[in-house]
């Protein structure tokens, strides 16, 4: 069997679709003689040999072209054995190295069926780059999904960037691409060289890259995620325990890592993962927190995306250092007791040219049509959620953080925009459902199949929705008709509390209701009560700056107010960095915090008082354990309007333990304010947020009020109570 021209010509060219059909080794007749024919490709090679690894023979091969086609002709020999290739390259060294193209393929063809299914959760391990040994011979085993490319080579620094010479196997209908390259170790950088159907080159970084070279370069790095040895066995068991267990204190401290804090002494540097770790855990703990939540780790290429713009969906950022340094930032707040939640993008992706978008020339991860493909908010596509393939691409991506980096739970961004065909689209710009409808029925059943198998493979860890809109059931079980999310972020808690405490107080007595409309729908999902960085910037303002008072220490009685009604108000607890400061100005993700403010009583006040909510919400089975049963929560009174006061009433499951808030938010002194309590006896002041302690002057209640027989509210006795400007209190009754 003689290669023809036009096969020699396409395999030099990087034209040829099937090279392991010509490469390596395979049976043959030349000259009425049987035997076998090695061919191969080499670069800068002076002389080759083909050597049989058990007998030891030696053949020379013939270099047919010149840029570099070699090929021996071995009569007599007619079943494959093993060989090694002998190569004197041109410095004269002499190489000893495996043939990729004598491996078989890397990848099975039960995969390949379950993943064209949709159905091979651990898709991650077979696809990218992953290190493996081949009959004895160590390398890495590439693969990659292009269904409609026309040829694929593998380029990096071991080929010069050359996508000549590692051209790639096409696993048939899978539309998988493959190649086993022995003696290539881990730090590679690579590519894949992509030739379209119209013969256009591109060249992607590969879509389960776990590891990404800084912009603008992007190569993907071969890493072995699965080197690091973890610690954190006891934090894992002790989440497994809690599985099922939804109504538990959860306080969550959200962080962009790049401006949490840098090193002023080094020119503003960003930390590391491995220096961010121990602050960050020394700081949650310090403050109460019982999690973080990080915006997207996964490599982006555009800082001022924050993240949300993701390119290597499977791989966290090596701004802050390599994924080993990211499973140590994970494991070292695990050891400490803090929970890592991870910002999760499943609903677009960046039209970056090196990345997903038009991947083999055709619209492989997105959908074709733009009224379907085309986000119109941020000038992203959205994901083919309807493709089996793409579908098992996200779910993969979900489980794969889990199990490689041991995250606690996933908060999913901008489900709303994955939930309905329309959305920020005007009439003629969607296309409906095959019902007629606006839900975007593929997101909805791609977001119900990834919940239910987060849930099944790794029982503890949690799923929250960022989710705008009242699509019903989103923090429902999937069994009862709902999306299967643990959690969903309260939107309109935050819009409407935010409107109310923006506004000056002289005006708030007409807007009363925007602190009471949310118990209308707080139990029809389990909400988690936020103040998001989404609130402090693009010209929103800071959380102090969004205050309705025109001085720093009004500003400051107004955020500790709100802050202790909304630690008091049922649901988890989100609250952003810098807000638990009283930061001064919009959030800046180039910058760090102003954590010179922590030396002022105004802003030092704030984080104290956040400290001890936090301490009072885990330690309390009325708020933490209880926050998702409606029998948890009482209205006292929430009809002054005038004074600008609500009274409410959170208890334990027994009802046996139970605190009274009382929340007045205008600058005047209220004496003798009664409020009716369902118990008599002691009830002790456990927060008062005008506390010198917090900034405040200090008025209040002497620590604690006995009830007096006299009825309101409804009950037979009440707290005869003085209301300080600005102030949110809280009783606990005592008996």
């Amino acid at each position: 069997m003689i290669i023809s021209k036009i096969e020699l010509s396409s395999l030099v060219s990087a034209l040829h679709s099937s090279p392991h059909s010509i490469l390596g080794m395979h049976p043959c007749s030349r000259e009425g003689k049987r035997g076998l024919v090695v061919r191969a490709f080499l670069q800068d090679v002076k002389h080759c040999e083909v050597a049989d690894l058990r007998k030891g023979d030696r053949w020379t091969m013939t270099q047919i072209d010149p840029e570099g086609f070699y090929e021996v002709f071995i009569p007599r020999r007619r079943k494959i054995f093993r060989y090694e290739l002998l190569l004197t390259i041109s410095k004269g060294s002499v190489r000893h190295i495996s043939d990729p193209y004598a491996c078989l393929p890397s990848i099975g063809e039960q995969d390949l069926y379950l993943f064209n299914e949709g159905n091979e959760h651990r898709i991650y391990d077979k696809l990218g780059a992953h290190l493996r040994t081949f009959e004895g011979s160590e390398g890495v085993s590439f693969a990659v999904w292009a269904p409609s490319a026309a040829q694929i080579s593998l380029v990096g620094n071991f080929n010069k960037w050359d996508g000549r010479y590692h051209p790639m196997r096409f696993l048939g209908a899978s539309g998988v691409w493959e190649l086993f390259v022995p003696g290539l170790v881990e730090g590679e950088l690579y590519k894949f060289q992509i030739r379209d159907q119209k013969g256009n080159t591109q060249t992607k970084t590969d879509p389960y890259g776990t590891h990404f070279e800084s912009p603008p370069s992007n190569a993907s790095i071969v890493c072995n995620v699965r080197k690091y040895q973890w610690n954190d066995e006891a934090w894992l068991k002790r989440r497994h325990s809690k599985a099922g267990k939804l109504d538990q204190p959860i306080s969550v401290y959200e962080v962009h890592l790049a401006s949490w804090r840098r090193n002023a002494d080094e020119g503003d540097r960003i930390l590391t993962y491995r220096e961010l770790a121990p602050q960050l855990a020394d700081y949650a703990l310090e403050l109460g927190f019982t999690h973080i939540e990080v915006m997207p780790v996964a490599e982006h290429p555009f800082d001022g995306s924050w993240g949300y713009q993701v390119t290597g969906f499977y791989a966290p950022t090596e701004r802050f250092g390599s994924p080993g340094d990211f499973a140590w930032f994970v494991d070292h707040l695990h050891q400490k007791g803090i929970g890592v939640i991870v910002d999760w993008v499943p609903a677009h992706f960046p039209r970056d040219a090196f990345a997903l978008a038009g991947f083999d020339g055709t619209h492989l991860y997105e959908h074709a049509d733009p009224r379907k493909g085309a986000h119109m908010d941020w000038g992203t596509l959205i994901f083919n959620y309807g493709r089996n393939e793409v579908r098992n691409f996200l779910t993969a991506n979900a489980l794969a953080w889990l199990d490689r980096y041991h995250i606690d739970g996933l908060r999913v961004d901008a489900v709303a925009s994955m939930l309905y065909l329309d959305y920020s689209r005007k009439a003629g710009e969607w296309i409906p459902n095959q019902f007629g409808g606006r839900e975007n029925l593929e997101a909805i059943d791609f977001l119900r199949g990834t919940n239910e198998l987060v849930h099944q493979y790794y029982p503890g860890v949690i799923m929250i929705a960022e989710e705008s809109t009242s699509f019903p059931g989103v923090s429902r079980p999937v069994k009862s008709g709902g999306l299967g999310f643990d959690y969903k972020w309260n939107m309109g808690w935050m819009h409407d509390t935010l409107s109310y405490f923006s506004k000056e107080s002289v005006h708030r007595k007409w807007h009363q209701s925007e602190l009471t409309f949310g118990m209308l729908y707080q139990y029809a999902e389990n909400f988690v009560t936020v103040l998001s960085h989404d609130e402090v910037v693009h010209g929103k303002a800071s959380m102090l700056f969004k205050m309705g008072a025109w001085h720093i220490p009004e500003k400051a009685a107004n955020l500790r107010a709100l802050y202790a009604h909304m630690w008091a108000w049922p649901g988890k607890k989100l609250l952003f960095m810098g807000s638990e400061f009283a930061q001064s100005h919009e959030w800046d993700h180039g910058k760090s915090l102003d954590w010179h403010l922590c030396n002022y009583p105004d802003h030092e006040g704030v984080r104290r008082l956040v400290g001890d909510l936090n301490r009072l919400y885990t330690s309390e089975s009325a708020l933490g354990c209880n926050d998702l049963n409606p029998k948890g929560f009482q209205w006292l009174a929430c009809y002054d309007n005038e004074a600008s006061v609500v009274a409410y009433l959170r208890l334990n499951e027994s009802n046996r333990e139970m605190l009274a808030v009382i929340g007045h938010f205008t600058p005047v002194v209220r004496q003798n304010y009664r409020v009716g309590v369902p118990e008599a006896g002691l009830w002790r002041e456990v927060v008062n947020t005008n506390s010198e302690y917090y900034g405040g002057s200090g008025l209040g209640n002497d620590g604690s009020r006995r009830t007096e027989q006299i009825s309101a509210d409804g009950h037979g006795q009440s707290l005869k109570l003085t209301l300080p400007p600005y102030s949110t209190l809280i009783f606990k009754w005592m008996g």
